[in-house]
């Protein structure tokens, strides 16, 4: 008979299976000590060390700063003496950079963050979907309320109340903004006729820009900086109920898809070096990895959503799934953080961008734009 004075032989040699030395310098976990008071940049730099989505955050805030090192640096000399064919006219950087966002974070704080980077000409591109261009203008005419999840849509729809997520925007918005921009159609339908103007998505975009002459909206400082925002599913929204409305009341305006696809591929294949900073999926994901795979894959990469992979879906799509496709290049570290981007985009700013990106004298106003239409860097 078996002694009982020793545990089972085989739950010994399970539990106490005896480990391999980690890896020379194997990071260890550790997080912030408060006892150091309150520093929120070094609590944020704890975050890389701090495991799960704190550790992505901070491989993410790295992906961004190598964004903005390889932007600054001064292009090669070879470089500088080619041709610099850009179809928005835009001076190349040595890195260009890539913002996408869906309209839930214009509709949301996020957009203050957005028009940041946009104000001081730190991106080059920008792409969203319908809700992310109109919102904006809508909020330079009326303001989007907190409101909560658990609001009834029944009660809010015979109030004129529209929800998004736990924003609430009354219906009123929408028809001060169909009283802003009836005129701006008509006159681009003129200019269409009569000047042979081809409007494309962003180029109205530009216009819109133009004509809110605010300071507080995104693409106001877009257009002073002749940033390109695209577009290409511009009306799925409130933008596209005004066409087909426009479309009634003054038929004739044709917006070409197939120009942006040109402009927008353009600004990938004559990248010198490219990086991706994507917040959410959908249309906006894969219209600039798509772009990017023109150029056999961006240099540096960054998504942050809350999709996961298991429906094939793009936008849940890893960043190695992207790798396959030739969108990211193979040697390139991206990153993707789970998280809602309302969370962790303003402080990924914080720690990237506001820290490291040089801002002009006098280039911080809100009420005044850039003297010049090409990139304030070299």
């Amino acid at each position: 008979m078996a002694s009982q004075s020793a545990p089972p032989s085989i739950a010994v040699d399970s539990v106490l299976l005896k480990s391999e030395e980690m890896p020379e310098g194997s990071e260890t976990v550790q997080g912030y000590d408060f006892n150091n008071g309150v520093d929120y940049h070094q609590l944020l730099k704890m975050y890389t060390t701090s495991g799960f989505q704190a550790t992505n955050f901070g491989l993410a805030v790295e992906q961004i700063n190598k964004m903005i090192e390889k932007k600054l640096e001064p292009l090669p000399e070879e470089v500088r003496q080619e041709a610099n064919f850009n179809p928005v006219g835009r001076e190349k950087t040595n890195c260009t950079i890539f913002l996408g966002y869906t309209s839930n974070l214009i509709s949301s704080g996020v957009r203050e963050t957005i028009r940041y980077l946009v104000q001081h000409n730190m991106v080059d591109v920008l792409v969203t979907t319908a809700g992310g261009i109109e919102e904006d203008f809508i909020k330079c005419m009326a303001p989007t309320y907190l409101g909560d999840f658990h609001l009834k849509g029944k009660e809010l729809r015979e109030k004129g109340i529209n929800r998004i997520g736990n924003l609430l925007v009354p219906n009123n918005n929408y028809c001060l903004f169909e009283d802003w921009i009836m005129p701006i159609l008509d006159q681009m339908l003129v200019e269409q006729q009569e000047q042979k103007v081809n409007w494309t998505p962003s180029k109205m975009i530009a216009r819109l820009g133009k004509e809110i002459d605010n300071p507080q909206s995104v693409y106001y400082w877009a257009y002073k900086n002749n940033i390109p925002v695209f577009s290409p599913a511009l009306t799925d929204g409130s933008l596209g109920d005004m066409l087909y409305f426009h479309s009634y009341k003054n038929p004739g305006l044709v917006l070409d898809i197939v120009e942006d696809i040109r402009r927008m591929n353009s600004q990938a294949i004559f990248a010198q070096n490219s990086g991706m900073i994507i917040l959410g999926g959908g249309l906006v994901k894969h219209h600039i990895c798509n772009a990017n795979m023109m150029r056999n894959g961006a240099d540096f990469s960054l998504f942050v959503n809350t999709a996961q992979e298991f429906d094939g879906s793009d936008s849940g799509a890893r960043p190695d799934e992207a790798v396959s496709w030739g969108k990211i290049k193979k040697d390139a570290k991206p990153v993707k953080v789970y998280a809602d981007a309302s969370l962790v985009f303003p402080l990924l700013v914080a720690e990237t961008f506001a820290r490291n990106f040089p801002i002009k004298n006098g280039d911080r106003s809100l009420g005044e734009g850039t003297s010049s239409k090409k990139s304030k860097l070299s």
